[in-house]
């Protein structure tokens, strides 16, 4: 209602004011129509949208790829330091978590089961 107050007030001023014609407002509708999310977007949401566009998961929000656990190809964990604590349920049945400390360089290997992981550098998003 207020807003159609504030349209109906800049239209009778702007036909009683002659000086200078004004252009008729509409409301949400820019010349194009109304905008995509791509165009709307600023700052670190458009930094998500991109990256989101080109594949890259700069969040972590996709499900991680699965791999063999093998030595050849081990299981990667993602961490900004040089050690990380890893959490393996051995079987897929199995209640209890075996932790383990992940240190940087070479595959290590959960002490129950003897999946393989390894620990790779990861860049914060901003």
């Amino acid at each position: 209602m207020a807003a159609r107050l504030l349209l109906r007030s800049a239209f009778r001023a702007a036909t009683t004011c002659r000086a200078a014609p004004v252009p008729v407002l509409t409301r949400g509708m820019a010349a194009g129509g109304i905008p995509t999310d791509e165009e709307q977007a600023t700052g670190l949401e458009k930094v998500i949208m991109k990256a989101m566009k080109e594949g890259a998961d700069p969040y972590n929000m996709m499900k991680p790829k699965e791999y063999a656990g093998s030595k050849a190809d081990p299981h990667l964990v993602p961490s900004i330091t040089n050690k990380r604590i890893v959490g393996c349920v051995c079987e897929e049945d199995n209640t209890a978590v075996v932790w383990f400390w992940l240190q940087e360089g070479e595959a290590q290997r959960c002490p129950s089961c003897g999946s393989h992981y390894k620990l790779v550098a990861h860049e914060l998003p901003h």
